[in-house]
């Protein structure tokens, strides 16, 4: 029987918050968003109309969403987009899904990028293009390339471009830097594959619907961010930087890694939780002045 958009968020809020163990914040709002496609219609229509009985139509549509959400199908491949960075993304399961820890990446590379001036931006692993697209709507002067190893994942990129229509964004096939040809960069950023490869994690929650090879990442989850660290300098500028994504605990071998290589001004940076998600290194040396324009810490 149809029910009305009061009767669906109470009672199926309190459903996916038992069954995918959500808190009750988290699991109303999944609700809404998968009430406003069933209906389109925007949240404010959503709250103010909460006695509309759905009619029979709206109400198929909508619980067919909310079955593939019960069984564990994240949101945002369920409605094929995610909001990053103030910007609506096109999103599959070839993609990851974007999450708000990341934008902290995205502010680190605005903080170093010029307003006014050019400047070179390359990211590695782009996925949806939301880093790379997000940066460049931020910086219409800076040319970005954005890389991926996954034709697929590189596909909803170019449909997330052509949809947004930035025109300094270059999107190219390639397994991290084996088709840039010596090109190179004030500033390359990264969230690539972290994961140990046997974490439980994997196993578990969203992590399930989301393509292995854009999370795991060899027996300490550490093998891509090596493999980008060790050739990031053959791609950077004289006073370049290269910033990285990586998980909860692994900002001190990242550090590490990032000193071992000869990157200076290695820090890490801690996301909303209060966790060091982000750690990055420069290129500068004792010797090297600052380029006029690119911004420096």
């Amino acid at each position: 029987m149809p029910s009305s958009i009061a009767e669906i968020l109470r009672n199926d809020s309190k459903q996916l918050e038992a069954s995918l163990n959500l808190d009750s914040g988290s699991a109303r709002i999944e609700v809404q968003c998968l009430l406003q496609a069933a209906l389109q219609v925007n949240r404010a229509w959503l709250l103010t109309h909460s006695e509309q009985i759905l009619n029979l139509e709206q109400q198929t549509h909508y619980t067919a969403l909310f079955e593939r959400r019960l069984h564990g199908e994240p949101v945002a491949y369920i409605l094929g987009e995610r909001e990053f960075y103030g910007l609506n993304f096109k999103v599959t399961p070839a993609t990851l899904i974007p999450r708000p820890d990341t934008e902290l990446l995205v502010e680190l590379a605005l903080q170093r990028i010029p307003q006014q001036s050019k400047c070179r931006v390359l990211d590695l692993g782009t996925g949806s293009g939301a880093i790379a697209l997000s940066i460049a709507h931020a910086r219409p002067n800076a040319e970005v390339v954005a890389v991926d190893a996954s034709a697929a994942a590189l596909k909803v990129a170019q449909l997330n471009a052509q949809r947004l229509g930035f025109n300094n964004v270059r999107l190219l096939l390639s397994d991290w830097f084996s088709a840039l040809n010596g090109e190179r960069f004030d500033i390359i950023v990264s969230n690539p594959p972290y994961i140990a490869a046997n974490d439980v994690h994997l196993s578990q929650g969203d992590v399930r619907f989301e393509p292995h090879n854009a999370l795991a990442s060899g027996a300490d989850g550490l093998e891509g961010i090596r493999r980008i660290t060790e050739h990031a300098k053959e791609h950077l500028n004289v006073n370049g930087w290269l910033l990285l994504e990586h998980g909860y605990d692994q900002a001190a071998q990242v550090r590490a890694c990032l000193q071992q290589i000869g990157f200076t001004s290695v820090f890490s940076a801690l996301d909303l939780a209060g966790i060091e998600r982000v750690s990055g290194g420069s290129c500068r040396t004792s010797a090297n002045k600052p380029e006029s324009g690119f911004i420096q810490p």
